[in-house]
Parts: structure tokens; C-alpha cells; sequence
């Protein structure tokens, strides 16, 4: 695998470069100021046409755009006006046009992308790799500059800025973005750990990681080539990330995508293997594909994988049947643009992998570990395919406290807890027009998951009055006078609903 014909990040001429995208505006918002919101949008869907046609300008952003994005050759005149073209030139972004001596070319793909707090950064990857476009990426006979396809590194794509949404970002010591790509978790990293160490298989991805952080101005992390936890054995991390090459695929044609390893093994490996590489407190976070399996619960097989002394939250964001997983990933590879006989092998081989592997659907979603050592860990995993609200990291923190405080309060303990409904709670009451009472009442998170859950009236009047001033047991007294009940058996049947409510993130610990 070769780096040869990859750009260098020299310090003072890739500072010079940064200045100079940030002159022209060469950033997430100028951009979308540029192009407006539908050319913004197809861009992000590999989708050119429109961003070429509001770039016929001739200033330094629509230079840029056209360079970086569109991967159009332009006049060296016009690229000296946006660039410090010597330094480009000499480095490798820029590469003289073999076929007009008077054009330049970009020789890598540079992406503006918005930091959590708004900073200009920029991924860094190889040319014709945005990630979903509609074509997929390129044939089998290479990518740029004949760049074998197994060895491409991709930009930044759905997968990468939900990874990033649902980081916890707390301040670490040590943090380990596992097959790093293009950076982007390194990143990100970068702004709340002292060490970031980012590993891949493939050595063009560490150059271009470097690339990232270099040209966003981060320091430069610890990169290190292998496979899996091998290259920081006997080492621990308080956070490690990962959105892995997780397809389910037959073979391993891509290396971006293609773990290798059977099936939704390489995931599994991965959070089997997780809790030896965390500190206590740490997380382990990562996006992944899992098997549905024809005689299994799918939530039963994914919490088996969840190692010793580790809480766990796992979440599936969709299932798609085992013809419509074949079809997104041949169309990611450009398989549908072969011949019709070499795409229809093809499929033929994903569905009979499938079919031997008793395989009815795949699932995706994130898998979240903490370790704790508790001896009563806390594994739930759940579908939830509606809306949340991005960032999660503070949720996702949230949710693992949650489980802290469970876990250290038995009934009477919670009873004599105060607690405060979450931000932006609201009730709904669903019955039918006129009627005295309400069949059913609906809590309803505006915030984080977005959750609705149904309560009785009981539960809701106890949600709508914890406002942290009275402890929960002072407040079911107060009720069951209200509803003429028992006190003492309201008491006995009423913390199981709010243990719900807690671990749902209805309510919460006052003071927390």
C-alpha cells in the first residue's frame, strides 16, 4: 500500500493554506451561503450540477469549490488568486493538469465540516470518495490515480457525524479512535482528550487522519497501523471509538467497509474485546450492523457479546431485510453500474451468505459500553427508529448516571428521593372529545431520544409536580389523599413506574 503520491502536511506551508481557506469562506457556512440550501444538499448526495452552475464565478470560494469539491481543473492564475499555489504545488493538493500545462488539479479531497462550537475544520480524503453518492465509488480497476479500490479512504458521511453526535464529550486523558479513516473521531478527540492514539489497517487512512488534523489545525495524534485492538495491546483508554468497516458482507472486496471476519463478527470482536482497553469510567462507543438470526432475539445475541463489569445501551436504528441490505451495499461498490450478469452473481453471492448464515434482516444502531466493575451491570437494548435530537453524547452520559442511581436505590431509598422532570416534557391526553377522563396520558420528551411513554393519572400527576422540592413519597402521600387511595399500598405499587420514568429520562435525581 503506498503513500508516495499523498500530500504532506508541512507545518508552516499547511498553516499558510488554512489561512487562505479561511479568507475565501472556504468553510461549512460559506459554502451553504454560496451554493443555498438544495446545491448544498446534492453536494452532500454526490450530486454536482447544481454547485457547478453557482460556481461560474470567478472568486476565490467558487475556485476552491470547483478544485476541492467538484474536482475540476482550473486556470493556475485563477488558483494562485485562492491559494498559496507554490506551497500547494510542492506539498501535493495540487497537482499540475497532465493534460494543460496552464491548469491545476486538486490531488485529494478537501471537505469543509462544522465543529461541535462552530469551528472551521476540514476532512481530508481521497478523490471521488464522498461518502452516499449515487454512483457509488468508482470500478474495480482503482480509484484515483489507479489507487486500488480496497485501499480508497472515504470523507465524512452520515455514519461518521452520528458517531461524532453521540460521543460522550467529557475532558479524558486517553482517547483510542479505532479504523480512523479520514480522522474525523480523532477530531473531534482532539478538543476534550490530552492523547488521542487513532489506528486502521490501511496506511493511506493514517495520512490521511494526519491530513484532517493538520489542515484543522489539531495536534498531530499518536497513528498506528493493524488491525483491532492490536497495536495498543497491554494499553487503556478512557474513551475509545469506532465506526468500523461493519457490513455484513460476502468477502472483504472493501477495505472501508469489509471487516473480514464472518458475518457481524468483527463487531462482536470488537465489544467482547472492549473492556480490556477501558479505564473505569471509560466508554466504548461504535456504530454497527448485527444479524437478524432466524430463531433468536436479536437483543438476547447482541447483550451475550456485552463483556464482564461493562453497563451497556444498545440501540437499533433500523432493520432492512437481507434483499434490501444486498442492494444499498452493491450500490455503494457501483456494482449496478456492471454488466447485468456480474451484478446479478453478485447479489446472488450476498443472499446465499445470508441464507447459510440463517440470516433474515440486519440491523443498525449504536452499541455504547461503560465499565464499571459493578456486579450488577446494566444491559438494555431496545429499537428506536423515530427522531432524536443530535448531539447525544450529554444523553447518552445521562442515561449511564441513570443507571448509577438505580442500581444504589432500592424502593425505599427512591421514595425518599426528590426529584425534577426533565427539560421540555410535555403531557398529552388522549381520549374521546367530551369525556370526563382520559383514556390514556402520553409523556412526550422534546429533547435528546424524543421519547413517549404512557402513564396513568397517578404517574402523571407525580411527574408534573417534582420540581426537586418534596421527596417522592411526600408527594404519592399527597396524591392518594387527592384520589382518596390507600397511602401506604399507593406507595407499594407506584416505584416501579417511577423507576421507568427515571431510566427513560423523565425524571431525574434533583441536584443531578
Amino acid at each position: 500500500m503506498s503513500t508516495t503520491h499523498l500530500p504532506t502536511a508541512d507545518p508552516a506551508r499547511t498553516a499558510r493554506l488554512r489561512d487562505a481557506l479561511l479568507r475565501a469562506a472556504f468553510t461549512a457556512d460559506g459554502l451553504l451561503e454560496l451554493l443555498g440550501a438544495p446545491a448544498y444538499a446534492a453536494l452532500a448526495r454526490s450530486e454536482t450540477v447544481p454547485a457547478l452552475r453557482a460556481t461560474r464565478g470567478d472568486g476565490p470560494l467558487e475556485t476552491l469549490v470547483r478544485l476541492f469539491l467538484l474536482q475540476q481543473s482550473v486556470a493556475r492564475a485563477r488558483a494562485a488568486a485562492a491559494l498559496p499555489l507554490e506551497d500547494c504545488l510542492a506539498d501535493g493538493w495540487l497537482l499540475p493538469d497532465p493534460a494543460d500545462a496552464e491548469q491545476v488539479r486538486a490531488g485529494v479531497d478537501v471537505r469543509p465540516y462544522s465543529g461541535p462550537e462552530g469551528q472551521d475544520w476540514w476532512i481530508v480524503s481521497d478523490l471521488g470518495c464522498a461518502v452516499g453518492g449515487a454512483g457509488g465509488i468508482g470500478g474495480d480497476s482503482g480509484g484515483p490515480a489507479g489507487v486500488p479500490r480496497s485501499e480508497l479512504v472515504l470523507g465524512v458521511g452520515g455514519a461518521s457525524t452520528t458517531l461524532a453526535g453521540i460521543t460522550v464529550r467529557k475532558p479524558v486523558g486517553r482517547a483510542l479512535d479505532l479504523g480512523t479513516g479520514s480522522g474525523i473521531q480523532a477530531l473531534h478527540a482532539a478538543g476534550h482528550a490530552d492523547r488521542v492514539t487513532a489506528t486502521d489497517l490501511n496506511p493511506r487512512a493514517l495520512h490521511f487522519a494526519r491530513l484532517t488534523l493538520a489542515l484543522s489545525g489539531a495536534p498531530e495524534p499518536d497513528l498506528r497501523q493493524g488491525s483491532l485492538f492490536e497495536p495498543v495491546a497491554g494499553e487503556t483508554f478512557d474513551l475509545i471509538v469506532s465506526n468500523p468497516p461493519f457490513v455484513i458482507s460476502p468477502g472483504a472486496r472493501l477495505t472501508y467497509r469489509d471487516g473480514g471476519m464472518g458475518g457481524d463478527d468483527l463487531c462482536r470482536t470488537l465489544v467482547e474485546q472492549a473492556a480490556d482497553r477501558l479505564n473505569e469510567g471509560g466508554y466504548c462507543q461504535l456504530l454497527a450492523n448485527w444479524q437478524h438470526v432466524e430463531g433468536e432475539d436479536w437483543r438476547e445475541r447482541l447483550s451475550s457479546w456485552v463483556p464482564r463489569g461493562c453497563d451497556a445501551w444498545i440501540v437499533q436504528r433500523e432493520v432492512q431485510d437481507v434483499a434490501q441490505y444486498a442492494e444499498l451495499w452493491l450500490r455503494d461498490a457501483g456494482d449496478h453500474r456492471t454488466s447485468p450478469q456480474e451484478y446479478a452473481a453478485r447479489y446472488d453471492a450476498w443472499l446465499a451468505e445470508f441464507e447459510a448464515r440463517r440470516t433474515k434482516g440486519v440491523g443498525f444502531g449504536w452499541i455504547t459500553l461503560r465499565r464499571t466493575g459493578s456486579q450488577r451491570p446494566s444491559v438494555i437494548a431496545e429499537e428506536w427508529p423515530h427522531p432524536v435530537e443530535q448531539p447525544l453524547g450529554e444523553t447518552v452520559r445521562a442515561h449511564f448516571e441513570r443507571q448509577d442511581f438505580l442500581r444504589t436505590h432500592d424502593d425505599a431509598a427512591l421514595l425518599a428521593t426528590r426529584f425534577r422532570l426533565a427539560d421540555e416534557v410535555v403531557q398529552e391526553q388522549v381520549g374521546l372529545p367530551g369525556a370526563e377522563d382520559p383514556e390514556h396520558v402520553v409523556l412526550r420528551q422534546n429533547r435528546g431520544m424524543r421519547r413517549a411513554t404512557k402513564v396513568d393519572t397517578v404517574g402523571a400527576g407525580f411527574a408534573g409536580v417534582c420540581d426537586g422540592t418534596l421527596p417522592a413519597g411526600r408527594i404519592l402521600d399527597a396524591i392518594a389523599q387527592l384520589v382518596d387511595e390507600d397511602p401506604v399500598l399507593l406507595r407499594d405499587r407506584t416505584p416501579e413506574a417511577i423507576r421507568m420514568l427515571v431510566e427513560q429520562g423523565f425524571l431525574a435525581p434533583a441536584g443531578s
